[in-house]
């Protein structure tokens, strides 16, 4: 019986971001009894966006899993440096996608051909995701030149409204609810044999530059250990929330009948 070496295949979603996150909350020291009792966040103020990162990565790459079998997905492969990495690379008969993920909940985004705004603030998605696609575009072709060209896409987690003014060039911008129907509708341009040549070379780690960081032990554990904190934290904050509300609104029952009170026994007085 043979086993398969370690390849690209077994990056997970979310691996590099999650590799960020622990790396900044080792820093932090543990919540103390009290902070945990009143559901101080355990996270870090510069953990935040790695950790909404990392939970958009991971609904992405849920989603991605329900492709069918002729489709082959990878994650977080590295690519450029200081720890640059495509979130998602998406192989099929639809062609090459290398898919960024952004994480934007309940926020505006407003698009056009070269604008990317978020709560009216500009964000360079656009830029990076072309640049994603054209690196990739270029190290594949170095193996197998007739490759079609990898497309850019921008799957959006969880967004509030957007509008889309004009449709940016180069790069398909999409709610990640609708990503994979959307792949699925691609017209076909590679073949079967094409897709398990290109997916050998895309699983071989020398492919793709060196991660800047070494794997952490025991990755996804440590995520979800942490991922029950934040969320048991934030439970315990909106039920401190109610209860503080219920008590003002008691207080104010019996304060304020007292004094309605006695404002009708004067108003009744002066009759």
């Amino acid at each position: 019986m043979t086993t398969q070496a370690p390849g690209m295949r077994d990056q997970i979603a979310g691996q590099s971001v999650i590799e960020e996150l622990l790396r900044l909350q080792q820093a932090i020291p543990p919540r103390s009894g009290f902070a945990r009792f009143w559901g101080y966040s355990p996270l870090a103020a510069e953990s935040v966006a790695w950790y909404r990162g990392a939970q958009g990565e991971i609904e992405v790459g849920r989603i991605l899993s329900r492709l069918p079998p002729e489709w082959r997905v990878f994650h977080a492969l590295p690519i450029g440096k200081a720890g640059a990495d495509i979130d998602h690379l998406v192989l099929g008969p639809g062609g090459i996608f290398t898919i960024n993920t952004k994480h934007h909940r309940g926020k505006k985004i407003w698009i056009a051909d070269r604008s990317f705004l978020v709560n009216g603030q500009k964000q360079p998605h656009l830029r990076n995701s072309k640049f994603e696609a054209t690196r990739v575009t270029r190290m594949l072709r170095e193996r197998m030149p007739q490759l079609p060209t990898a497309q850019a896409v921008i799957a959006l987690v969880s967004p509030g409204q957007i509008t889309i003014r004009k449709t940016p060039d180069a790069v398909t911008v999409l709610d990640a609810n609708y990503l994979r129907r959307w792949l699925l509708k691609r017209p076909i341009v590679l073949a079967e044999t094409d897709l398990v040549e290109l997916a050998a070379i895309v699983d071989a780690p020398p492919t793709w530059p060196a991660p800047a960081l070494p794997l952490t032990p025991n990755l996804m554990a440590k995520f979800a250990s942490l991922d029950v904190d934040v969320r048991t934290a934030r439970t315990r904050r909106t039920v401190w929330k109610l209860l503080s509300i219920g008590t003002a609104s008691v207080l104010a029952v019996f304060v304020g009948l007292p004094l309605l009170s006695r404002a009708v026994e004067g108003f009744i007085t002066n009759l």
